[in-house]
């Protein structure tokens, strides 16, 4: 018994040593062909950022993306048809380096504007902000005003409830902080890029695939990585320091936003719903409410077909957003 136990451990620890392996292997290579479709801005804390601008037009759309920071990646092409479109990665994410600096929206929106400004990307600008990414645009919007011309929230978060959220949904927000450290560590044995590369995520997700191959490349570039999972859990820690600092940007004045609301806020996973899920869609449904009252000009548009995900569920929904407020814009 003690024998086949061992050899048993044995095979698991060759298959582990063999996927580190060929992760680091892969990693090499992503570097030589997977090139930054950017460029790379160092900002005043001597970290590079990374960013990218597809498109043309007087109004410049800027995507600040959501927890996981880099579905942009998967929308600009279609934004750029609509007017200038700039995403960049967060510090942590993508072709963007690590910073020491805690993971809060106030600390993100400094990073943001001196990168804009760095890289003369000037306004005015329509924002994009994505779940997490709506408290950090939404705090732009209120501290620099007169570069701003709309605001779009995809399935935003309002500090309200995120901050006194029932305990079942604190218990899976707990969950998920606690998961990204574990996955971290499989990110790092080259466990993520395996599951990646055998085609799980597109199997999980199956609406990835209406996305061009090379789009997915640079997202799941990202997720393959240890300091993008350890960056989601430092953002997920601050989660409700970021809260309190949007206490601030509850009034807008007359700043035109649109809202998207999605369907549902998680569809079940293999049929499987959890008992939270229910709690979390009233939750979701108190904040969207909230949003509406940001501003004297808002509207909500649904994206009926959407789980949260809504990049991926209904992309065009954010593009009509769009092109909804660039044309308000060039009136």
């Amino acid at each position: 018994m003690f024998n086949s136990l061992s050899s048993l451990q044995a095979i698991e620890l060759a298959i582990l040593t063999a996927t580190t392996i060929y992760h680091q292997f892969a990693t090499y290579r992503d570097r030589q062909v997977l090139a930054p479709p950017g460029k790379l801005v160092m900002n005043s804390d001597g970290k590079n950022r990374h960013l990218t601008l597809r498109g043309n037009g007087n109004i410049t759309v800027i995507i600040d993306a959501s927890l996981g920071g880099v579905e942009g990646y998967l929308l600009i092409e279609e934004l750029a048809k609509v007017t200038r479109v700039c995403i960049y990665d967060r510090s942590g994410y993508g072709w963007s380096e690590s910073a020491t600096a805690p993971r809060t929206s106030q600390q993100i929106v400094n990073e943001l504007h001196e990168l804009l400004a760095t890289a003369q990307i000037s306004p005015p600008y329509i924002l994009v902000g994505d779940s997490f990414g709506s408290y950090n645009l939404r705090l732009y919007a209120h501290q620099f005003p007169t570069e701003v011309q709309g605001l779009i929230l995809t399935d935003g978060l309002h500090e309200d409830s995120m901050l006194a959220l029932p305990l079942s949904v604190g218990v899976l927000k707990l969950f998920f902080t606690l998961s990204f450290g574990f996955v971290a560590i499989g990110a790092a044995l080259g466990i993520v890029r395996i599951v990646g590369e055998l085609g799980v995520f597109e199997l999980i997700k199956p609406e990835l695939k209406k996305f061009p191959k090379r789009d997915r490349q640079y997202v799941k570039r990202s997720f393959y990585s240890a300091r993008h999972w350890l960056t989601m859990g430092r953002e997920m820690c601050n989660l409700d320091t970021s809260g309190r600092q949007l206490k601030a940007a509850d009034n807008l004045g007359n700043l035109p936003i649109i809202s998207i609301k999605s369907q549902t806020f998680l569809r079940p996973l293999l049929g499987i719903k959890l008992l939270s899920l229910h709690t979390a869609d009233r939750v979701r449904d108190r904040i969207h409410l909230d949003l509406l009252k940001l501003s004297t000009d808002t509207q909500q548009i649904f994206a009926e077909r959407s789980s949260h995900f809504v990049w991926i569920d209904e992309p065009e929904a954010i593009v009509n957003a769009v092109a909804i407020l660039v044309d308000r814009s060039n009136c």
